[in-house]
């Protein structure tokens, strides 16, 4: 069960297949951890000051919380280690923003965490391929 969570998936995809949800992962892994998460490392007042306006109780475990998720879900979710479960980190992460930051503004400012959160969403339902780390635990 924790094994099905951790590196689970499904396999035996084509080769086109795999090659989509690899550049997929990659580049959305990539971008998340160096374009918005390793900006947030580690936590600056500003941030945990935005946290705890949010209404988050003890914000700076939430900052760093958030800051993790994008930056090191980004690098697992790119690597396709754990996936699904970074892939969950960054869905509620995204989540956050959207509704905690971004309910009130125009579409194209919550466009970015709209596209991160149901890229999220994809790999937490599919898993990260055969094409990644997680399928070569998946088969020890």
């Amino acid at each position: 069960m924790l094994k099905q969570l951790l590196f689970g998936g499904e396999s035996g995809l084509s080769p086109l297949a795999n090659a989509g949800l690899t550049l997929l992962r990659i580049f959305a892994g990539v971008a998340l951890a160096l374009s918005h998460g390793i900006g947030k490392l580690p936590p600056s007042e500003q941030f945990i000051a935005g946290t705890a306006n949010i209404g988050f109780p003890a914000p700076t475990v939430f900052a760093w919380a958030a800051a993790l998720s994008e930056f090191l879900g980004g690098a697992f979710l790119a690597l396709g280690l754990f996936t699904r479960l970074s892939s969950f980190f960054i869905a509620v992460t995204m989540l956050v923003a959207l509704v905690g930051v971004h309910l009130n503004d125009p579409f194209g400012k919550k466009e970015l965490a709209f596209l991160y959160l149901f890229i999220a969403l994809c790999f937490l339902l599919k898993g990260a391929g055969d094409w990644s780390l997680d399928s070569i635990w998946r088969k020890k």
